[in-house]
């Protein structure tokens, strides 16, 4: 019998988790070898490896307790790649030297899987004088534009997708560029932004203050709080960006404010960390504790919560001993505090197996008390791990203790670590958790409620065709199996159906035994108006928040707040739409007309011809498919290749000028060369040049580095459908939902952030 409640949750873990012969043959045959795999190399570096083994597995089994992804798919394999998540980089130096050796350091660490965290307040302003060479700083958003174009270089050699948290601080001069930056559709794409907002701008925007933006001591301007307030906010209700991080409190509260200071997040916002920083997390799954559910007496077995949190506070200890790190800074940053980030999945569940509706007062009362029984339990278990093996190197119990953190923590643990130490300098927090919760059965995902109770999902076979399937959650599932065909209780709600501020209420009652941040997307519909958008920050500031992240569907980033399209949605059509979205790909007729173009490369013998063939649609062209041909061979694989995957998008539909950007993008780390009197980064960038091109010559374009040409008649078209959805990078799906941070597609599990 499988292992596995859903068809989902074999399908990804085969296709994220399974370990695997570089031809695909499986190693791991079954998910049981897969938790071996894991048991045993966590407990390598334990005296007694055949106990922990056995304990690691019994933790595992069952799917109680969920090591973040880069654990599962890495511990045991003998490969190059880090256990950890995301970093927090090294602090960015005001020099162009120092500047470019982050970009290095970034790099590296993205190569081997890991998502990157920086504070950019640390760069001069745009217009600020440069006095080595008598001139004008760039600032710092042209510098993120550097990084952007290096993480999807990255992600085009074939790596994990980039992900990047950049953080400005609120009284930076170049705020207000750094706030409006996501206006631009195609513009620092690969980042997620921030505001570091601090106690007195917040004091300073509830009194109406003026307010500087300075740097260096510096002035270089004066406006109100509220003003710039409210740039934040028009700007992440248009475009759901930036974030605001509540710093301050982050600073005041950590354990270790007696040597760190904190200035930037790892990218889904649940770590807060100090240069070089490391985020390693795991997951407690509440859905599975839960005795008796949807019973006049269900509740969680305290006892087993407790037993398991032990555990995996060790296996999460174990796992800074047994990761690869990309620099040694990150070596050392982890192993001198040992922080770990031991948080939930599938609370939305459990709340609904014990009869509580997500968002009253009583769901997060009763959230409260889980996870003071989580905090405290992981407390204890470092204590006694200190004990065994050592506190932390920087622990000073004196400076630990007095924290803004352990002032609430209970009387018995402070005495205890007084006395022995501990040896996790931080333990909680809860991170985004879409893929692993879909792995353990589609549970709800970290904190948040459930998304939606049922959806139909595409599935590829091996024959080419596509199977529909319904994807239950957990919870959902489980009341059919117990209660057949009997209606869902009105606690029965979800994403759609609650209250931005009951959104906060469970963040907030989370946050209080927390000591690290939370991932979390407080979802507000379309049609909320401003002011009531702006009071939902507010109410994440003062009911002690660390930050909070809104999403409203919007015309930039899309339309993400939507069940799944059942078998009784149609197509459908809007007025004015410039954007065609295909269901299926669309066929080919037997004629199209085209254009070829010669492109030479100065180090390459032979020229290069690129073909672009157009489709009419009600007498407009859009490009259709590609074909690339050139007599060097040393070309022939990748242009083969990319003809495929460029025609396969161009016959998918929708605005495709996005292929033009990505491939602009790319540059050679070799070099580029000039052509025509222009600078070109690359072979890859010369091809997007043409394609843009001809895009330009055939309408589709209005201009070079400009959007779509506005077509009203481009909507009219049959076998297409329309969805303002953004469509899987990875299964071409219009699926992707914004969970907790990270868009995650509910199709084939690929989300933005691993």
């Amino acid at each position: 019998m499988s292992r596995f409640d859903a068809a989902i949750a074999e399908q990804i873990w085969d296709m994220k988790y399974r370990l695997k012969d570089a031809d695909g043959t499986a190693i791991d045959k079954t998910v049981e070898d897969t938790w071996a795999r894991i048991a045993k190399d966590l407990a390598s570096v334990e005296t007694d490896k055949e106990l922990w083994e056995k304990e690691f597995y019994s933790a595992l089994e069952d799917f109680k307790f969920l090591p973040a992804g880069r654990i599962t798919a890495g511990a045991g394999t003998n490969r190059k790649v880090t256990l950890f998540n995301c970093f927090v980089m090294g602090t960015i130096p005001d020099d162009m030297e120092g500047i470019f050796n982050m970009l290095k350091e970034a790099a590296l660490t993205m190569q081997q899987g890991g998502g990157i965290g920086y504070d950019f307040s640390t760069i001069r302003p745009n217009g600020a004088l440069v006095k080595g060479v008598a001139a004008d700083a760039s600032g710092p958003l042209s510098f993120m534009d550097v990084w952007d174009s290096m993480c999807r270089t990255i992600m085009s050699a074939g790596s994990r997708r980039g992900a990047m948290m950049a953080t400005m601080r609120c009284d930076h001069p170049d705020i207000e560029q750094f706030i409006s930056a996501k206006s631009d559709p195609v513009r620092l794409r690969m980042f997620n932004l921030s505001v570091l907002v601090t106690d007195p701008f917040m004091e300073a925007v509830k009194n109406d203050d003026d307010w500087n933006l300075a740097f260096n001591g510096e002035v270089y301007k004066t406006l109100k709080a509220r003003t710039l307030w409210n740039q934040i906010m028009q700007s992440t209700y248009d475009y759901a960006e930036p974030g605001v991080i509540f710093i301050d409190r982050i600073n005041k509260l950590n354990n270790l404010n007696y040597c760190e200071t904190i200035s930037a997040t790892n990218p889904c916002g649940e770590q807060p960390l100090p240069p070089y920083g490391a985020c390693l997390l795991g997951s407690i799954n509440f859905a599975k504790l839960v005795k008796k559910p949807f019973e006049k007496g269900a509740k969680i077995n305290e006892a087993e919560l407790k037993s398991l949190v032990a555990t995996a506070v060790r296996m999460m200890d174990n796992v800074v001993d047994a990761s690869k790190f990309p620099l040694g800074e990150q070596a050392q940053e982890a192993k001198n505090k040992r922080r770990i980030g031991l948080g939930v999945t599938g609370l939305a569940d459990a709340l609904l197996m014990v009869g509580l509706r997500y968002g009253s007062d009583e769901a997060a009362v009763q959230t409260e008390r889980w996870l003071h029984i989580l905090a405290r339990s992981a407390y204890a278990a470092s204590v006694e791990l200190a004990k065994e093996k050592g506190a932390f190197p920087l622990f000073d119990a004196e400076a630990f203790l007095k924290s803004g953190s352990m002032q609430t923590m209970d009387k018995g643990i402070c005495s205890d670590i007084k006395k022995y130490g501990i040896r996790n300098a931080l333990l909680t927090s809860i991170a985004p958790t879409g893929t692993i919760s879909l792995y353990a059965g589609n549970v709800s995902s970290g904190i948040e409620p459930v998304f939606a109770y049922s959806y139909t999902r595409k599935v590829l076979q091996k024959d080419g065709s596509k199977t529909e399937e319904e994807v239950v959650d957990y919870a959902v599932r489980m009341w059919r199996g117990l209660k057949g065909d009997t209606p869902l209780p009105d606690y029965f709600v979800n994403a759609q159906t609650l209250s931005p501020l009951e959104h906060v209420k469970m963040q907030s009652a989370a946050q209080k035994w927390i000591d690290s941040s939370i991932s979390k997307t407080i979802n507000c519909p379309e049609d909320i108006d401003f002011e009531t958008f702006k009071s939902v920050y507010m109410e994440a500031y003062e009911t002690g928040c660390k930050g909070c992240t809104t999403y409203r569907p919007n015309d930039v980033t899309g339309s993400v707040l939507t069940v799944s399209r059942s078998e009784e949605e149609k197509l459908r059509q809007e007025d004015g739409a410039d954007v065609i979205y295909m269901s299926e790909p669309l066929d080919r007729p037997n004629e199209l007309e085209g254009s070829t173009y010669k492109l030479k490369w100065p180090d390459s013998e032979h020229a290069i011809y690129v073909t672009i063939n157009d489709a009419l649609v009600n007498g407009s062209r859009r490009p259709f498919e590609v074909f690339i041909n050139s007599k060097n061979m040393e070309h022939f694989a990748w242009t083969v290749a990319l003809t495929r995957m460029i025609s396969a998008v161009f016959r998918r539909g929708g605005d495709v000028s996005f292929v033009v950007e990505e491939l602009k993008a790319v540059f050679d780390p070799r070099g580029g060369a000039w052509v025509n009197g222009k600078y070109i980064p690359s072979i890859l960038a010369a091809i997007g040049g043409v394609l843009e091109t001809h895009m330009v010559k055939i309408g589709f374009l209005e201009g070079e580095g400009l959007g779509l040409k506005e077509d009203p008649k481009s909507n009219q078209v049959i076998n297409f459908s329309e969805n303002k959805a953004k469509a899987c990078s990875s299964c071409g799906q219009f699926e992707m939902q914004m969970v907790e941070g990270c868009m995650t597609c509910r199709s084939c599990g690929y989300s933005k952030c691993g």
